[in-house]
């Protein structure tokens, strides 16, 4: 168990918080260049979200492998590899012309994000105690959205002034070079502390990957992350530039402008988010719950206004959805808390798999009612249903995990102290149910 957070720690943090960072950059780099890249490659709706679909699904998919590699090898080897990718996949992207080609290009890129998330988390796990995991997992998600915020309006006015090869050539360039910088500087545990490690076998990993998955806060942890990042990700990643400029007749600049408000209350909404629940882990599932219902609301509002939508209600409406992501967050200290350290990385790459899932299925779900329907009202009705499925399994799963919880304790089963604390307010020597 970890008493304090050493200097050493925190300069480690900050090191890997940077690959997070330009992972950020990367994945979000095409919300704004999607229009240009429909143009350079000639392809329609449908064939512009498959950019998405592949990319996310690519990142989905590695969610559970990155987990066992990170507990396998650690994190350190882990976010070098993902360097490499990031930074050929950008490059690739760069020289591409052909349709094929960019597809590759984002799949590589998709790769190499897929491996940096969960790595982050594991280094949080190892060197800080776990009343300062949220915290700064918040942090870690403040410090990303920087990246997103430089795939906004600068990265637009690059587009407009060096161009597509200079921009995206430079980037995976400064990406693969700073390898060598996590190589040497990031290390897997505290000084003092020995990495543990151990060879299993493929069936040993399946069943790892079957642990994490059966344990209900896992699960919880997987349906929170599902329902609440993958509105933010649809319209970041893809399709909030065309729905602003084709769809509400903004202007480009005005469109990817508009894109900054999701970084700047990410930004501001992480570390509040991640605060709160280190100091008040009890609210941890009524936030969720309240950013569900109101996410409900907004897309109502936002669905059902007459006519073209003023930048006045849109603001409001997009600051609230950027909240979508801190609250995401909740669902990695949930799953730190209901597995041992051993198997956090595994369990974290099953909870962030939901959010990518549900972006990947709501992406390619615009893009093909946008190319029947012509009206990017119907197209992102998408968005409605999934929001509409994860709420109801995270309530499901919220009621279960509390229900298992329960029973262990009655059956005098030993329940982890990190858990107890966060499921059941002490007092003297009873125990009352609290909100997970």
């Amino acid at each position: 168990m970890i008493g304090k957070a050493s200097r050493r720690s925190w300069l480690i943090w900050f090191t890997a918080a940077l690959v997070y960072l330009l992972s950020v950059f990367h994945r979000t780099s095409f919300g704004v260049a999607g229009l240009e890249a429909a143009d350079r490659f000639g392809v329609g709706a449908a064939a512009l979200g498959t950019f998405t679909v592949l990319q996310v699904g690519v990142y989905a998919a590695m969610q559970i492998p990155t987990g066992v590699l990170v507990d396998r090898h650690g994190p350190r080897r882990v976010l070098v590899a993902a360097l490499l990718f990031l930074g050929l996949g950008q490059i690739l992207l760069a020289v591409a012309h052909s349709y094929g080609l960019g597809l590759l290009a984002r799949g590589v890129l998709g790769f190499g994000d897929a491996l940096t998330f969960v790595s982050v988390l594991r280094l949080i796990a190892a060197h800080f105690p776990g009343r300062q995991y949220a915290v700064v997992t918040s942090f870690t998600t403040a410090i990303g959205f920087v990246g997103n915020l430089a795939a906004t309006v600068p990265l637009t006015l690059l587009l407009a002034g060096p161009g597509w090869l200079p921009t995206f050539l430079v980037a995976g360039l400064v990406t693969t070079l700073y390898a060598t910088v996590v190589a040497a500087r990031v290390r897997d545990t505290p000084q003092g502390h020995a990495a543990k490690t151990a060879r299993v076998d493929r069936r040993e990993l399946a069943r790892q990957v079957r642990t994490a998955w059966h344990v209900p806060g896992t699960r919880l942890g997987f349906w929170v992350h599902f329902t609440t990042m993958f509105a933010p990700n649809v319209l970041t990643l893809l399709w909030g530039v065309p729905f602003l400029v084709q769809g509400q007749g903004l202007a480009p600049a005005t469109a990817s402008a508009l894109l900054t408000v999701f970084v700047f209350g990410s930004m501001l909404g992480g570390p509040l988010t991640g605060a709160l629940i280190g100091a008040r882990p009890g609210l941890r599932m009524p936030l969720v719950v309240g950013y569900l219902a109101g996410a409900a609301l907004v897309w109502a509002l936002l669905l059902g206004w007459p006519g073209t939508i003023p930048v006045a209600v849109l603001v409001p409406c997009f600051a609230f959805l950027s909240l979508g992501g801190p609250a995401s967050m909740i669902a990695f200290a949930l799953a730190r808390d209901y597995n041992p350290l051993h198997r956090v990385g595994t369990a974290t790459g099953v909870v962030n798999v939901g959010g990518f899932v549900a972006t990947t299925i709501t992406a390619l779900a615009v893009g093909v009612l946008l190319q029947l329907s012509g009206n990017f009202r119907v197209a992102l009705l998408a968005v409605v249903v999934v929001l509409a499925l994860g709420t109801f399994r995270t309530l499901v799963w919220w009621r279960r995990a509390r229900a298992a919880l329960f029973a262990a304790q009655a059956r005098g089963e030993q329940v982890p102290v990190q858990v107890r604390r966060r499921l059941w307010d002490v007092q003297e020597d009873r125990q009352v149910p609290a909100a997970a």
